[in-house]
């Protein structure tokens, strides 16, 4: 099957793109910065990540450029096509519902190990995690980029507080790819549904019910997973994010 056309798109420079540049950035810098672009939405499916312009903006060789997009593309956020370059990866319809599929897996154990492991203070700080989503939800300047990438970040925080470091990272990744395809395929999640449901599965947590609250999850899980709009046309998105990157 041949592969989708790549269209690219102008990604932004500072400050959408902003890990300080003064004496050039790391590895670690680069790919951090990037995946937050692509997890906050700012660098949308399809986008062409040119190794030149990043080298330009980041002040470093292409080489290191190179190094930092081959670690995001072991994470599936980035594709690397041979002969044309990298680019934010568009996941199929068949991709996206394994991810989630696999995720649901993963978050079963997550919840079965928190509810076992935690202590007071991990619902404390998922509690104050809740009141920053309601916080963003509220104020008028937050926008739904942000808005979302909190509700993700509450799972991550989940898999933390179970203890298994690996299980977190897993889940953090997974959420970053289900983040992206939110955008490709045009999300109708509610966010104020899902913070609430947040709210409401801690308090089942808190009870001891280690199976009511893995179907609590298993439900959010496949609301979130059922506002995804896989039937529709998707036009391409162009956000006109950072220009020094094409010229």
């Amino acid at each position: 099957m041949a592969r989708p056309r790549k269209t690219p798109v102008d990604i932004a420079a500072p400050p959408e793109l902003a890990v300080a540049v003064e004496n050039g950035s790391s590895i670690e810098d680069i790919a951090h910065d990037i995946a937050t672009a692509i997890i906050e939405k700012r660098l949308p499916p399809g986008t062409w990540l040119r190794e030149e312009a990043l080298g330009r903006v980041y002040k470093v060789s292409r080489t290191k450029v190179r190094a930092a997009l081959l670690t995001l593309s072991k994470d599936k956020l980035i594709e690397m096509i041979p002969d044309k370059g990298a680019f934010v990866s568009k996941p199929s319809v068949e991709e996206a519902r394994e991810v989630f599929a696999v995720r649901r897996i993963l978050e079963t154990e997550v919840v079965r190990l928190f509810v076992a492991r935690a202590k007071p203070r991990d619902y404390q700080l998922l509690e104050q995690h809740i009141r920053f989503e309601r916080q963003a939800l509220q104020a008028t300047t937050t926008t739904g980029t942000v808005r979302e990438k909190l509700l993700g970040d509450f799972h991550v925080e989940l898999a933390r507080a179970a203890g298994n470091q690996t299980l977190a990272e897993l889940v953090r990744e997974l959420a970053a790819r289900c983040s992206l395809i939110s955008m490709l395929y045009h999300s109708s999640n509610d966010p104020h549904c899902s913070s609430d449901e947040h709210a409401d599965f801690l308090r089942v947590c808190r009870s001891g019910d280690a199976e009511a609250a893995v179907a609590q999850m298993m439900e959010h899980l496949q609301r979130i997973e059922n506002s995804l709009q896989f039937g529709q046309d998707r036009p391409d998105r162009h956000l006109d994010l950072v220009k020094a990157l094409l010229t």
